[in-house]
Order: structure tokens, then C-alpha cells, then sequence
């Protein structure tokens, strides 16, 4: 018998200044048996960052043909294909050709500075790619904000985002190696 997905349900008040965009989103999210907790924090995060109406977590780990999160029109059309990690580049040029928008929040230290490194002259040739990471030592200092009915806020602000709780704040700031701002 197989592990179970560990539920996680967070209740995350977003104010994005930067977007202009506030609201209160109920979420629930599925941790796969093999996902670390470090990517579950990130997935909640590039939720923050993009947060939408009508963006949704994906089915990501278990099945290839969806994204961490995503956001589709109401044609459904992909208007925004978001990856979490150090996704293949293969798949990046498929979901390129997919999606108006491909976003990629990595993390990860050195793990992530190797994938750059031998990614960044083939990524560069997608005019609709985007690619972030965070620092190690933030997320490892948000990583206690994240538990089983948290009550989260996300704060953006030129680019920093604060994510807090009732008794802690951590700043994150994402690092922008290709395409623009976070919108």
C-alpha cells in the first residue's frame, strides 16, 4: 500500500501592492508522499507571488502533464504555466508553446545555481519564460510559518514579500535570473 498525500489547509490573505491585487484565498494543498517540505513551501509561496482567482495548484508530482500551479481563461487557454523546482528544459519548451506565460520558482542553493548554469543559454531563446529562485536561509526561516491550518498573510512590496503569522515574519525576496518582475 502506498503513502497518502499529507493535506495541508491554509488560510492566506494576500496584498500585493506591486499588482494591485487583495484577497483572502482558502487553500488547500496535497503534499505528494515524495515532495519535501521545502517544496511545499515554495508552491504556497509562488501562490502568493501570482496569486489569481483563477489560479490553481496542479497536479504537479503526479502527473507530467500539469504544472505546480496554473492559470487558465475562461476558454481554458493557459494563460500562466508555473513550475516549481529545476524542471527539465524539455518540458519548459513544451509548456512554452502551451502557455502565454511560463514561470519557474526555483530553489534549492547549489542545486539550483548547477541547474542555471546549464540551462540559462537554451531557457534564454523562450521570449515568454520567467525565472526565480530563493536563498536557502529564507526559506529555511519561513519554513516554520507552514503548518497544517495556517493562517497566513503574504505581503508584496517591490518585489520582497513578507510572509507572517500571527507571531512571526519572514522577508523573502526572489533572485530574477531571466524575464521580468513577478507579476
Amino acid at each position: 500500500m502506498s503513502p497518502k498525500a499529507t493535506v495541508v489547509k491554509v488560510e492566506l490573505q494576500v496584498s500585493d501592492m506591486d499588482r494591485h491585487y487583495y484577497a483572502s484565498h482558502a487553500l488547500t494543498l496535497a503534499q505528494h508522499p515524495s515532495e519535501t517540505d521545502t517544496r511545499l513551501l515554495v508552491r504556497l509561496i509562488a501562490f502568493a507571488l501570482f496569486a489569481d482567482d483563477r489560479l490553481e495548484f496542479g497536479r504537479g508530482l503526479s502527473d507530467e502533464e500539469e504544472p505546480a500551479l496554473w492559470r487558465r481563461d475562461y476558454t481554458d487557454a493557459i494563460e500562466q504555466w508555473i513550475e516549481v523546482g529545476q524542471p527539465d528544459e524539455s518540458r519548459l519548451r513544451k509548456a512554452a508553446g502551451r502557455a502565454r506565460e511560463v514561470i519557474v520558482v526555483g530553489y534549492g542553493g547549489n542545486a539550483a545555481e548547477m541547474w542555471w548554469s546549464r540551462n540559462a543559454a537554451t531557457l534564454a531563446r523562450l521570449s515568454n519564460l520567467t525565472v526565480l529562485d530563493f536563498d536557502s536561509a529564507e526559506l529555511d526561516a519561513a519554513q516554520p510559518l507552514l503548518t497544517r491550518g495556517a493562517r497566513l498573510t503574504a505581503m508584496i512590496q517591490d518585489g520582497e514579500l513578507q510572509l507572517m503569522d500571527a507571531e512571526r515574519s519572514v522577508a523573502l525576496r526572489p533572485r530574477i535570473r531571466q524575464g521580468g518582475t513577478p507579476r
